[in-house]
């Protein structure tokens, strides 16, 4: 949401076998980017109705084993009838009474969000007709059935211009201007990751990044300056909402902690959380109503052709060592004199 007014210590690796393709019956050979951009006079949801129907298969596993989709919100995302959907269900082979999760038990289940089904409980006016181009779900590893939603990212500042939004609400630059963004799916890699690059009239370039570790995700963000000018005042928002993670589900800040650059999140049983991280990062919130929580990135001043990037995680914990969790974070993200990164006191 647009803002108006220890587990996590475990090193992530990639590069294992993508635990989607038991997902998808798909082969590695099937894993194409989507389209590069809609046709010309293609809305968003068209396009996205579109993406779904061409790998339709893989949509339908997502969206019935994994986010445990109705029949009438798998239709509705597909712009296909009820009895259509059942029928090509059954030709997937999609069996409810043996089907597993499909996520190995030792790493974090990760899916693009299918759409469809608002990733909100509260604050709807602030995110209307949501896209799911930049929406992933993480699998919480002690409930395979709940998921947190990340909007990554949510929204993109040039200084006070908002350059990109993932949903309607304040009108950015471009609505001004009656420019209409190209949305493209997550490409969704091999060994599980989801990447994505999107383009902005100006020539400006961003994309995005989560890769599933043994205790969380890996995420990141970089922007691309394919104008004339520096671009200064840059800023992120990375919104986890928490509308499928059951019990954190409550509309308050109350069992939030904001401890710069951590934002982390308290079960109702009080012993179970999630936490998330980003550096450089700019500020740590919340929303009670949605619910959500940040820790948006900032990035440095970006020259023309430069790339400028930001890092981040986000993990669990279950314990009563919270306060020693979050002090671990922040030590893990805090540039080393070195070169600057992040150092892991891990590593």
């Amino acid at each position: 949401m647009v803002h108006k007014t220890s587990r996590f210590l475990i090193p992530l690796h990639h590069g294992l076998l993508c635990p989607l393709l038991f997902l998808s019956g798909l082969s590695l050979a099937a894993w194409a980017a989507p389209d590069p951009e809609p046709p010309a006079g293609k809305s968003p949801q068209a396009y996205e109705q579109r993406q779904t129907l061409d790998d339709l298969d893989y949509w339908l596993r997502n969206m019935l084993l994994s986010h445990r989709y109705s029949w009438e919100e798998a239709a509705g995302v597909t712009g296909l009838s009820i009895k259509e959907i059942q029928d090509a269900a059954q030709r997937a082979g999609i069996d409810f009474e043996t089907a597993s999760y499909p996520f190995p038990a030792n790493r974090t289940g990760v899916l693009p969000y299918p759409g469809g089904r608002h990733p909100r409980i509260g604050f709807l006016e602030g995110a209307i007709n949501p896209r799911r181009a930049t929406k992933a779900s993480v699998f919480l590893p002690w409930d395979t059935q709940s998921y947190v939603v990340i909007d990554l990212p949510e929204a993109i500042f040039h200084g006070e211009d908002l350059i990109f939004l993932a949903h309607t609400h304040i009108p950015t630059v471009w609505d001004k201007q009656n420019l209409t963004l190209l949305w493209n799916d997550w490409f969704r890699k091999p060994d599980g990751g989801l990447e994505g690059e999107w383009r902005l009239p100006d020539g400006v370039e961003f994309g995005a990044s989560i890769h599933s570790g043994t205790a969380g995700v890996e995420m990141g963000l970089w922007l691309r300056n394919g104008t004339e000018q520096t671009l200064c005042g840059l800023r992120a928002q990375v919104c986890v909402m928490l509308k499928g993670a059951a019990g954190f589900t409550e509309q308050t800040n109350a069992n939030k902690r904001f401890e710069a650059p951590v934002a982390a999140v308290r079960s109702g049983l009080g012993n179970r959380w999630i936490l998330t991280a980003w550096s450089p990062c700019g500020r740590v919130w919340g929303n009670a109503e949605v619910p959500c929580f940040h820790a948006d990135p900032v990035f440095p001043d970006c020259s023309p052709g430069e790339t400028v990037r930001a890092r981040g995680r986000l993990w669990f914990y279950e314990g009563t060592g919270i306060e020693s969790e979050i002090e671990r974070a922040k030590v893990w993200f805090t540039p080393s004199p070195e070169n600057g990164e992040p150092r892991d006191p891990h590593r």
